[in-house]
């Protein structure tokens, strides 16, 4: 007697992010999942990034598809495909950023918004590479405890932005790094990001502004040029994200985070990144949960922008 399953594969598929199927290339997906398992494996307590999209990944099994405000379910309406991960050689520039381009490319080639899981902040500067080569006046902006645009040379996790203005991939006077706060490894990270033009607003400001008001200027700003956003999660304070490469007290809560999230995706969002996942300083998981809910929370905001049928 024959099974009922004869021909199905005995292969268990890849995990994906909330299980959405695995593909080679963007299709007609509106949306792509892409992991960029890449740590500079230079920090001197806190190495796991790599493993980052890989936790995600996992931890996204515990949400659900359908949103309960607007009953619109993301992965269906946007068509959802969970490429896989670039092919990076932790701590290896040479190798890791053209390979980071190269599967950009393949993730925008359809047209599709490309939603990235990192990775330690380094991964910034080949997605910004390629993206210019099909945005060429992007901007940039950036929640996180850091600017990631330090005064010091070389290629890692504190310098993408300084890199990327000086290669004119950004335009840095009309970008924003938001939720910056203290402790530094350089004096003059602030000046030095102001100097490049970026417009810096520190965590102390954000609480006295408001989100609301914050956001309101970075929409007058930026207006519909085509944005890059790149979520950090230690924009998160470690009481509700302990689980990331270089924590910083005084970050937001989980709801005033996804709060700002809300507020920054009612920009012209052309490629969001979530990094800076490190699971073995996750206990629980529950970084990479919270990480996975704001790609979630991203797909949400971009179907129910999406008027297109599906």
């Amino acid at each position: 007697m024959s099974s009922p399953n004869e021909n199905a594969s005995p292969f268990q598929p890849p995990v994906t992010f909330m299980g959405v199927p695995h593909r080679a290339g963007a299709g007609d997906a509106r949306a792509v999942i892409l992991g960029l398992p890449f740590d500079c494996g230079t920090h001197p307590t806190r190495v796991g990034a790599r493993m980052g999209p890989a936790s995600i990944r996992e931890q996204s099994q515990l949400l659900r598809a359908y949103d309960g405000d607007t009953g619109i379910n993301p992965l269906e309406k946007l068509k959802v495909v969970d490429l896989g991960d670039a092919r990076v050689a932790c701590g290896d520039f040479e190798t890791s950023y053209p390979a980071i381009e190269a599967a950009m490319e393949v993730a925008l080639a359809g047209g599709a918004v490309p939603i990235t899981l990192g990775g330690d902040g380094a991964v910034a500067l080949p997605q910004m590479r390629a993206l210019h080569k099909r945005y060429p006046d992007l901007v940039a902006v950036h929640l996180d405890a850091h600017t990631d645009a330090y005064p010091i040379e070389g290629y890692n996790n504190a310098t993408p932005f300084a890199r990327a203005f000086e290669e004119g991939i950004l335009d840095a006077g009309s970008s924003f790094h938001i939720g910056t706060r203290r402790s530094h490894m350089v004096q003059g990270v602030y000046n030095y990001g102001r100097q490049l033009g970026y417009k810096i607003i520190n965590m102390d400001e954000l609480a006295a502004r408001g989100i609301a008001d914050v956001f309101r200027e970075v929409r007058e700003v930026v207006g519909q040029r085509p944005v890059y956003l790149c979520f950090d999660m230690d924009f998160f304070d470690p009481s509700v994200a302990p689980g990331v490469a270089t924590p910083a007290w005084g970050g937001v809560s989980a709801r005033e985070g996804l709060s700002a999230l809300k507020a920054a995706c009612e920009l012209n969002i052309v490629a969001a990144d979530v990094n800076t996942i490190s699971p073995p300083h996750d206990p629980g998981g529950m970084s990479a949960l919270l990480a996975a809910t704001v790609v979630y929370e991203m797909l949400v905001m971009m179907a129910a922008k999406d008027s297109r049928p599906t």
